[in-house]
């Protein structure tokens, strides 16, 4: 009988990329899962993501437009001040990388501990001093939080 062994996996179907690539599961939080969303479709697709504003229509009615330009804001500045990549995945994948939770993590400390999330962004982007793009992460947290939606990482 001639047996020929399996073939190898693809580099990207190994568990051990898969999990070092996102090493994070996804939020509990409802509202961390909506920012993830949004973070992630503008990321891939642009400030003007179709998808996007219509998710945020459906969660927050007819006030999603602060969420939504706030949200736009944000990803301007994060695209303009970084200095290095910042890694996202596809809408679709229930695992987060590193620095989806991350950003969520600077989301959430915002208001309550602003210290921290600035540290951690200055780390992320790569600069000493994140002051301007933690104003708009500010602002967006204080939107979805107005809007009973506070993000909690």
């Amino acid at each position: 009988m001639n047996h020929t062994p399996a073939p190898s996996p693809a580099p990207a179907q190994r568990p051990s990329a898969l999990a070092s690539s996102l090493p994070n599961a996804m939020p509990e939080d409802p509202n961390a899962r909506l920012l993830l969303f949004a973070f992630r479709r503008l990321g891939a697709h642009g400030l003007n993501d179709a998808h996007t504003a219509h998710a945020l229509l459906q969660a927050f009615g007819g006030g999603f437009r602060r969420p939504l330009l706030l949200l736009r804001a944000m990803m301007a500045d994060l695209a303009h001040t970084a200095t290095c990549p910042i890694a996202i995945a596809p809408c679709c994948c229930m695992r987060m990388t590193g620095a989806e939770a991350t950003m969520l993590t600077i989301v959430a400390r915002a208001e309550t501990a602003p210290d921290s999330a600035r540290l951690l962004l200055g780390d992320l982007i790569g600069v000493r001093q994140p002051d301007g793009v933690l104003a708009s992460v500010t602002a967006l947290a204080q939107a979805f939080a107005d809007a009973g939606r506070p993000i909690v990482a």
